[in-house]
């Protein structure tokens, strides 16, 4: 599934490993279990990458699973509720289930901003909805003055319904912020970041069906295909690893720990 900067439509057995990753509980070990959110870390260590899997599961029990999937999709709702979003969009289709998009995140002060550019893909079963994604390299997107272009390997939610309105989903991510960030916040931002994302994604939940009724409420491109406007895929776009290098002038690896003492990344229960 993870195959570095490839832009292909993916098939079944990339939905049935990600199935696997986000039902698994072998070379997992927990990290959390409170408050209905429990947090797993891969055990085997990536010494090329420095980076784990990180995986958050968490009921929704008063959010429908066609919700949550709408919210995960709805570009124009995210700029509304997700508060670490800079600029969001998306650049081109590949077909009418993956396409390539660009998203920018606020880091709190002293880090700077990341950035990535992915290969998203979906899948609605009738009984389950998958989303993932992961970086690749695109000519129209290069990489940004002042911002660190981050690697998403792989990045994606697992949602099942429990009834009318529920549902459980799990979230799986490994993206690695680049830079020269110490180790040790790559873990910090890995084991809070992330059970935060989804806290905020089921407030977004709640909140969506009134914001949509307002909001174009028929629009729904990950659900009628024909609603899909982006310009195909120019195959000729795509560029490799080394024609992307990011900005590197932005230097923190003289970052302490007491440097986000006030900031969005404290969390005593994390």
């Amino acid at each position: 599934m993870e195959e570095n900067g490839v832009v292909r439509v993916a098939d079944d057995e990339d939905f049935k490993s990600f199935r696997r990753l986000a039902d698994g509980v072998e070379g997992w070990s927990n990290k959390y279990d409170k408050n209905g959110i429990r947090v797993w870390l891969q055990s085997k260590f990536d010494p090329e990458t420095r980076i784990r899997l990180i995986k958050v599961h968490k009921m929704l029990h008063d959010v429908s699973a066609a919700t949550t999937y709408d919210v995960l999709h709805d570009a124009a709702y995210r700029k509304k509720w997700d508060r670490t979003m800079v600029e969001g969009f998306e650049l081109c289709k590949v077909n009418w289930t993956n396409d390539i998009s660009y998203y920018q995140m606020k880091c709190p002060p002293p880090l700077r901003n990341r950035d990535f550019v992915m290969q998203r893909t979906w899948l609605d079963t009738g009984t389950e909805y998958i989303i993932f994604n992961h970086s690749v390299y695109h000519k129209k997107i290069p990489p940004k003055k002042g911002v660190i272009r981050g690697y998403s390997y792989l990045t994606g939610y697992l949602v099942r319904p429990k009834g009318s309105n529920a549902c459980e989903i799990t979230y799986v991510t490994k993206s690695d912020p680049k830079g020269s960030i110490p180790s040790w916040m790559i873990n910090k931002l890995a084991h809070i970041f992330a059970p935060k994302v989804v806290d905020r994604l089921h407030q977004a939940c709640r909140d969506y069906p009134k914001w949509k009724s307002k909001h174009d409420p028929r629009y729904k491109p990950w659900l009628y295909p024909e609603q899909m406007s982006l310009p195909p895929l120019d195959p000729s776009d795509l560029l490799s690893k080394e024609e992307c290098i990011s900005d590197n002038s932005l230097d923190e690896s003289d970052i302490k720990e007491e440097d986000f003492k006030d900031s969005d990344l404290q969390d005593e229960d994390f």
